[in-house]
């Protein structure tokens, strides 16, 4: 007896064994024919196995489409209507039915199936968020909307469907809808707020960002004890590249909560990056004044802002020597408050250029450098660049040999680093003043293929300037009379230049380097801050010289006169569209080009 049983057991499980293989056998057949569009083979099976697994949604959606693919409308409605009697609160399937009459032209018909599935929703999330990606496969965003919107209702939630709600929005079109969609799901759950910023980014353009703004402010009003909302609108702020309202709000919070400055000095950072020096020393002397000495910012939000102080003042184009004046001493307070060590070695490297190149007090500038090099435990990076700097300091002293020992020695101890290929250049380029062309061709040659953008077009500049004009004069006379007026103009001695350039084009009236005259003496000029002046020697250059080596440089400084010191913008607008147009090879077109597009208003990213 015991036997028997164990036999009838055995042959029931067998038999569930086979049914179950059969079963996944005969799903994959059908799913291999529905893929290589044989419908027919695949309505079969698919008919089958929706019977065998108890009606299931996902073989009998793939049924109707079989049908529908093969045209077979009646019997497509047929099961449809077989379906809903079976389970008359599926709500997926009137929108099955409805796609069917559509592809009917059954117009008004579809849509009261489409209305009558968001009419008979259940209070289920789960069935919401199904009938919504059910429209949404069918790009109809406006009903899916409706299934979200009815949901939240009848759940009486209206977070629950935010997220989706905003990103149908956007599908849609529909700014002002999609953000406040967006703003309701970071309440519901701040953790959003990094991926809703992202999207932001991605589809919002800048007339977009004041209606994120406006929205905010309107919440600000009905909650302003939210930190949420004053945090992104100072990122909107900062998308506007408006970095003085983001300051208020970055300050606002920062007193709330009786922060350290930490978020204040982030955003001085980015104002300082992105070239508005103005905002970002308020924000940095924010720190300094109110936070104090207690705050770990306060050394850097010091050191930053006499930073940005500076390159406001450098870049400014018409400073004063008071002016300079005035941030010499500020650098000199600050070393007297923070001492001369390795920790503000960066500070003395900075104010050393500033007494070289601003304040033309060269002997200041070398003694400073000579300290700052022998401090004990300096970083290196900073010692070199020191090194680098002193080399140049004493070349436009006229100590030659000094400046070639300084640069060989920052070569050697950075030899595959940037730094190293820095020095090997400035050696090159000193071979060059030198008069040793061809051994300075030959390592801009190799500096061609450095990693640094700066670096490889300098070196290509030079090494092709060379050879140009190597050769053409067999003593080689004009090409030195050159290097020494290009030196004279590195050691800011521009009487002497000018007289060496006209004794160049006395000497050699038609030389090739015609234009290279013209281009240094532009550069003069520009030293000199007349723009004019400058501006007219690079014009003669585009007009009388088109075809020479410096054309395309001329045409990009002179376009970069007209865009910031000229204060023409549609001239200089002009101009870089001829240089990427007309000079589409140059290492210059590409920023050209962004240069052009910026002027002509687009959004660049």
């Amino acid at each position: 007896m015991k036997k028997r049983h164990l036999k009838w057991v055995f042959a029931l499980l067998l038999t569930g064994t086979l049914t179950t293989l059969t079963f996944g056998q005969d799903r994959q057949l059908a799913n291999q024919y529905y893929r290589d569009g044989e419908f027919e083979k695949a309505s079969v099976l698919y008919e089958q196995l929706y019977k065998e697994s108890n009606y299931n949604d996902f073989y009998f959606d793939r049924y109707i489409e079989s049908l529908m693919a093969m045209d077979d409308y009646d019997a497509s409605e047929k099961a449809i209507k077989k379906h809903l009697r079976r389970d008359p609160e599926n709500v997926q399937t009137y929108v099955t039915y409805g796609k069917l009459l559509e592809r009917q032209v059954r117009s008004e018909e579809a849509e009261d199936m489409y209305k009558t599935a968001i009419e008979k929703l259940p209070k289920n999330q789960i069935q919401v968020t199904r009938l919504a990606n059910a429209f949404m496969t069918l790009t109809k965003y406006d009903l899916a909307i409706a299934a979200y919107e009815r949901g939240a209702e009848m759940l009486k939630n209206r977070d629950v469907f935010a997220y989706d709600l905003g990103e149908l929005y956007r599908r849609k079109g529909d700014i002002p809808k999609m953000i406040e969609n967006y703003l309701v799901s970071i309440e519901a759950d701040p953790n959003r707020i990094t991926r809703v910023k992202s999207i932001l980014q991605r589809y919002l353009n800048a007339e977009d960002y004041l209606e994120v703004q406006k929205q905010l402010y309107a919440k600000i009003q009905e909650d302003a004890d939210n930190p949420l909302y004053p945090e992104l609108l100072s990122w909107v702020f900062i998308q506007r590249k408006d970095y003085n309202g983001a300051l208020r709000q970055m300050r606002a919070l920062d007193r709330r909560y009786n922060e350290n400055g930490g978020r204040v000095f982030a955003l001085a950072d980015i104002a300082a990056n992105d070239g508005d020096y103005a905002a970002a020393i308020k924000a940095y002397e924010y720190i300094v004044d109110e936070k104090g000495p207690q705050s770990p910012y306060y050394l850097d939000a010091k050191r930053q802002s006499l930073r940005s102080k500076r390159k406001q003042l450098v870049s400014g184009y018409d400073y004063t020597m008071e002016e300079l004046r005035e941030l010499e001493k500020e650098y000199e307070e600050f070393l007297t408050e923070f001492g001369r060590s390795k920790v503000t070695a960066r500070i003395i490297l900075e104010l050393a250029e500033l007494e070289a190149l601003y304040i033309n007090d060269l002997d200041k500038a070398i003694e400073l450098l000579n300290q700052m090099i022998a401090y004990p435990n300096v970083n290196p990076n900073v010692q070199a660049r020191g090194k680098l700097s002193l080399a140049d300091y004493n070349l436009m002293q006229g100590e030659v040999w000094e400046a070639t020992l300084l640069y060989s020695q920052v070569d050697k101890a950075f030899k595959e680093d940037l730094l190293g290929h820095e020095a090997r250049f400035r050696n090159a380029r000193l071979s060059y003043y030198a008069g040793d062309f061809q051994w300075a061709q030959a390592q801009f040659d190799i500096l061609k293929s450095s990693t640094s953008k700066l670096i490889a077009n300098d070196a290509l500049d030079l090494s092709v300037f060379i050879m140009d004009n190597l050769g053409l004069d067999t003593t080689e006379t004009a090409l030195k009379l050159y290097a020494d007026a290009d030196l004279l103009v590195f050691q800011n001695r521009f009487g002497e230049a000018f007289a060496k350039m006209d004794s160049l084009k006395t000497s050699f009236p038609n030389h090739s380097l015609g234009d290279d005259v013209l281009y240094l003496k532009a550069q003069i000029q520009k030293k000199k801050r007349n723009y004019e002046e400058a501006a007219a020697l690079l014009q003669e250059i585009v007009d009388n010289h088109p075809d020479e080596i410096r054309a395309d440089n001329a045409l990009y400084q002179l376009a970069s006169l007209y865009e910031n010191q000229l204060e023409q913008p549609s001239k200089a607008q002009e101009l870089y569209e001829t240089l990427f147009i007309d000079y589409s090879n140059s290492t210059l077109a590409v920023e050209a080009r962004k240069r052009y597009r910026i002027l002509r208003g687009d959004d660049i990213q």
